[in-house]
């Protein structure tokens, strides 16, 4: 599994998600967009180590990125709140996703700005657009946050 973050505007929470995909064994983490790069002491600070054990690869075009993965044979999703998106527990059940030679399961998950969220032309792009259910009255979650949890969802319903 593969993750992009794109356009993240906290060093901090950056950090967080560096720590996540290493939590969940992301193969690769793509930093895009306004998202910051190590080394930085902000992201050291919540990554804790986490940034130099994942193996990551900054680009500033994610709409390249994301149609090279597509190529690749790469299923992709994109989490974000909206009409667009279904719960993510549900479709994983029903996704073909392949595996490379090595086991690597061949989706990417883009996450996006902590604000903006992810935009319209590369949600175009995505395979499918999930979300995490809510049933409180806040209906968004800090990036990092929401990112660990879609890995976890991810990895649980795939294994």
């Amino acid at each position: 599994m593969r993750l992009i973050a794109l356009d993240i505007r906290s060093l901090h929470n950056v950090g967080a998600i560096f720590r996540s995909a290493d939590a969940f064994s992301v193969e690769k983490l793509y930093l895009c967009g306004i998202t910051g790069v190590p080394p930085r002491k902000e992201i050291s600070k919540t990554a804790l180590g986490s940034e130099q054990r994942v193996v990551w690869e900054y680009t500033q075009d994610v709409n390249l990125l994301v149609e090279e993965l597509k190529q690749n044979g790469f299923l992709i999703i994109a989490l974000e709140t909206g009409d667009r998106s279904v719960s993510i527990i549900s479709i994983l059940r029903n996704l073909n996703i392949k595996v490379d030679e090595v086991g690597n399961k061949k989706i990417v998950l883009i996450v996006g700005n902590e604000v903006e969220g992810i935009s319209t032309s590369v949600l175009d792009l995505c395979d499918s657009i999930v979300n995490i259910p809510m049933t409180g009255d806040k209906k968004s979650l800090n990036v990092s946050v929401a990112t660990g949890i879609a890995l976890f969802a991810i990895q649980t319903n795939l294994s």
